[in-house]
C-alpha cells in the first residue's frame, strides 16, 4: 500500500492499534490494563465522575469501563461514594495509592510514546500532536483534559 492510497482514518486506526498493544504490554508490569489506566486518568482529572460518564468520555463501552473500575476499586486505587443528589449514581474518586499508581503509569506511557515517535523530529512530533489534538477536540472533546 502506497502512502497516498491509505486514508488518514485507516492510518490513525493502525497507529491506535499499535500504540494500544504496546501500552497494554508495558502497563502489565504495573498490573494495569489500558482501560484501567484510562479510567484512572479520567477520574484523577474529574473527581466524582460516574463510571458511565468516564466511559462516554473515553469512547469505551460502559461494560468495559465498569470492569476496569471494579478491578481498581477491588485493589484500593479508586473508591465509590454516593452522589450528593442522585442516590442511583456512584461517584468515583482516586485514592492516594491510585494517584501513585497513575504517576508510575504515566512514566510508562511517556516511554512508549517517546519510542513510537522517535522516528519524527521534535518539530514533526509537535505538529503531529497539534493536529491530532485538534481532530480529537473536534470529534470527541470530552476525551481531552479540561483547559487550565
Amino acid at each position: 500500500m502506497h502512502e497516498q492510497s491509505a486514508t488518514t482514518g485507516y492510518l490513525a486506526w493502525q497507529f491506535s492499534q499499535v500504540m494500544g498493544t504496546r501500552l497494554e504490554k508495558e502497563l502489565r508490569v504495573l498490573d494495569l490494563t489500558l482501560a484501567q489506566h484510562t479510567a484512572l486518568m479520567h477520574i484523577a482529572r474529574s473527581p466524582g465522575i460516574s463510571s458511565a460518564d468516564a466511559a462516554r468520555r473515553t469512547g469505551v463501552t460502559a461494560q468495559s469501563m465498569g470492569a476496569a473500575v471494579n478491578g481498581l476499586v477491588d485493589r484500593g486505587m479508586l473508591e465509590r461514594r454516593p452522589h450528593p443528589t442522585n442516590r442511583r449514581v456512584l461517584c468515583l474518586h482516586i485514592t492516594d495509592d491510585g494517584r501513585r499508581l497513575t504517576e508510575r503509569a504515566q512514566a510508562v506511557v511517556k516511554d512508549v510514546n517517546d519510542a513510537a515517535l522517535s522516528v519524527l523530529s521534535p518539530a514533526e512530533q509537535a505538529t503531529a500532536h497539534s493536529l491530532l489534538y485538534r481532530l480529537v477536540a473536534h470529534l470527541n472533546p470530552d476525551a481531552l483534559p479540561p483547559s487550565a
